[in-house]
C-alpha cells in the first residue's frame, strides 16, 4: 500500500494558483510521477504507483451542491479525481468545516469513500485515526454549535430546495463565518491537536492524521515501546504539502 494524504486546498476558482498546482499534482499521481522523500530508505528515488489518495477535508472552500447541479468551477478537479479512480487509485474524502454533505455525490454517484467524521482505518496493520480535525478543540463552543446546525438533517433538506445560485452564495457566506469562528494561532491549534493525538495513542492508535490547522507537522513518539505518528497535513494555499505512506512509514513532503 502506498498512500498520499492532503488537506485544505479551499478551492474556489479554477484560475487560482493552488487550483492549478493541485491539478498538476493529481496528473503526476495518475502518471506515477510523484516523487516523495523516500530516497533515505534506499529507494534510489524510484517512482512507485500510489494505491490510495486521502483528501482530509476542505478540498473545496464551500460545497452546498447536489448530484444534479455541481458548482461549475469544481468540475475540473472532480474530473481529475475520476481519472485517478479509473486508473485504479482508491479515493477517500473526509468532510471539513467548509465542505460537507459530500456523500450524496462523491459516494452515491462516484463510488468514492466519504468520511463524515473520524475514520478508523488500517494501513498494513497500523491503526490510524483520520479526520479534518476541526472538532479537536473542545473549548470552541460557538463553532461547535454552528457546525451542528449546518450539518443537521433539517438544514440538509432545507438547502436542497434553494435555487443553486442562491445556495452557492449562502455557502460562500457560511465559509466566511466558519473561518471567523475557527481563527486561531496555528501553532496553538497544533498543540491542541497533539494533546488529542497523545490521548488516542494511549488507546492503541498508531497514527493520528489531521488537517485544518494549515501547518505541516510530522512528529514521532514512543508509547509503551511502540512507535506512534502524529501528522498535520498543512495546506495547498501556502505550503503545497502532502504526506506519503509506504511500508509503515510516513514522509512529509512539498509539491512545487
Amino acid at each position: 500500500m502506498k498512500a498520499i494524504f492532503i488537506s485544505d486546498a479551499h478551492l474556489k476558482r479554477a484560475t487560482d494558483e493552488r487550483y492549478g498546482q493541485l491539478v498538476n499534482f493529481f496528473n503526476d499521481i495518475r502518471d506515477g510521477k510523484v516523487k516523495p522523500l523516500i530516497d533515505s530508505v534506499g529507494s534510489g528515488g524510484k517512482v512507485t504507483p500510489v494505491t490510495d489518495l486521502y483528501i482530509v477535508g476542505d478540498l473545496f472552500d464551500f460545497w452546498f451542491c447536489n448530484k444534479n447541479r455541481i458548482y461549475p468551477e469544481f468540475i475540473l478537479i472532480i474530473n481529475k479525481l475520476i481519472e485517478l479512480q479509473k486508473s485504479g487509485i482508491r479515493i477517500h474524502l473526509s468532510e471539513g468545516n467548509h465542505d460537507f454533505f459530500l456523500k450524496e455525490y462523491f459516494h452515491d454517484v462516484l463510488g468514492m469513500e466519504v468520511f463524515e467524521e473520524w475514520a478508523d482505518i488500517k494501513l498494513e496493520g497500523l491503526r490510524a485515526l483520520i479526520a479534518h480535525g476541526d472538532t479537536t478543540d473542545k473549548t470552541n463552543f460557538k463553532y461547535r454549535l454552528f457546525r451542528k446546525i449546518l450539518r443537521s438533517r433539517l438544514f440538509y433538506h432545507f438547502q436542497r430546495f434553494i435555487p443553486a445560485r442562491i445556495r452557492w452564495i449562502l455557502a460562500s457566506v457560511s465559509s466566511v463565518a466558519s473561518k471567523e469562528m475557527t481563527i486561531e494561532n496555528g501553532d496553538a491549534l497544533v498543540e491542541k491537536m497533539l494533546t488529542f493525538a497523545v490521548d488516542k495513542f494511549q488507546k492503541d492508535y498508531d497514527a493520528v492524521i489531521v488537517g485544518h490547522c494549515h501547518i505541516p507537522v510530522l512528529r514521532h513518539y514512543t508509547v509503551a515501546g511502540k512507535k506512534k505518528t502524529f501528522a498535520a497535513l498543512g495546506d495547498w494555499i501556502d505550503h503545497y504539502s502532502f504526506l506519503y505512506y509506504e511500508n509503515k512509514n510516513f514522509y512529509l513532503s512539498y509539491y512545487r
